[in-house]
């Protein structure tokens, strides 16, 4: 089992948006991330310990202004707490080891695909491509992307 960890290397490599949104729980603007319109194969992974989160045959557009997912890829490293912030009750979603804020999970998601609504802040995210996935150490994720068109 691959090693995922935060490192001090990782941490000093982020933007300062993406540090912002990762080490202190913030959110990007709606509407701005790099990832929202995003429509390639392949896996979305935390961008500070490389944990696989989420496939793009999960992802669907919600229209709430930050890329949506119906489920994580391996939910071992998806870990969710319960957020009391902003005078209301949500589900946060961090990044098991590498305890990156990655966004919240509401119950409003398709019905026919579960229910749920991963909503992540394209900044907490790095996007690998189908075709780079063995390369880097993703092969066993391949069979939950859809095949390049």
């Amino acid at each position: 089992m691959p090693n995922y960890s935060k490192t001090p290397d990782a941490i000093a490599a982020l933007s300062s948006e993406e540090y912002f949104v990762t080490q202190h729980s913030g959110t990007e603007r709606p509407g701005s991330g790099k990832l929202l319109s995003n429509k390639k194969p392949g896996l979305y992974v935390d961008i500070v310990s490389g944990e696989p989160l989420f496939a793009s045959s999960d992802k669907y557009d919600s229209g709430c202004g930050w890329p949506s997912f119906t489920k994580p890829v391996e939910p071992a490293y998806v870990t969710e707490i319960q957020d009391q912030t902003m005078g209301m009750a949500r589900t946060e979603v961090r990044s098991t080891h590498g305890d990156s804020h990655l966004g919240h999970v509401f119950p409003d998601g398709p019905a026919d695909r579960g229910g749920l609504r991963y909503c992540i802040n394209s900044a907490s995210l790095r996007f690998v491509h189908r075709d780079t996935m063995t390369a880097e150490g993703y092969a066993e994720y391949i069979d939950q992307v859809e095949d390049v068109t």
